[in-house]
């Protein structure tokens, strides 16, 4: 097989982000707590709302990606938290730390040279750990934008 360490740092650079977009870091960090559960007129989802479905749909493309056993979580209700705001104090906290991890190892595997990116995942029915990146890079970034047109909405953004 060819090098394909390139492809493998390209990959790294889009889950990350920033290049093009703001990055997970700057969306989210300072986002002010008495915003969290707020939905502007117009939007349809909370910070909140947003910020947990990223951790929940990221952690589902990791497990698919890692994980023989796998099993399929149920749209949307499994995808989307119940209220609009953190129901304690710690849980905006706990899921952006959770994302974090996640990522890390969503990257760690594509980085892992024994990860074959082409290779067809065994319990899937044609998807490999390629497009799974691709799938979460562009999932999370679509939503970053959210989360970061909610910020501007509630007078948040620099």
């Amino acid at each position: 097989m060819p090098d394909d360490t390139a492809l493998r740092q390209h990959l790294i650079k889009l889950l990350n982000g920033g290049d093009a977009h703001a990055d997970f870091g700057q969306v989210i960090d300072d986002f002010p707590v008495e915003l969290r559960g707020e939905t502007p007129k117009g939007a349809e989802h909370s910070p909140w709302k947003l910020l947990e479905h990223l951790r929940i749909a990221q952690w589902d493309i990791l497990d698919f990606s890692r994980n023989p056993e796998y099993k399929a979580m149920e749209w949307p209700k499994d995808y989307w938290p119940e209220t609009a705001a953190p129901p304690d104090p710690t849980a905006w906290d706990k899921s952006v730390e959770t994302f974090r991890e996640d990522l890390k190892a969503m990257c760690d595997l594509v980085e892992d040279k024994k990860t074959d990116l082409f290779a067809k995942i065994p319990h899937g029915d044609g998807q490999t750990i390629l497009r799974e990146a691709l799938v979460l890079a562009d999932h999370n970034s679509y939503h970053l934008g959210q989360l970061l047109l909610l910020r501007r909405l509630l007078g948040a953004w620099k």
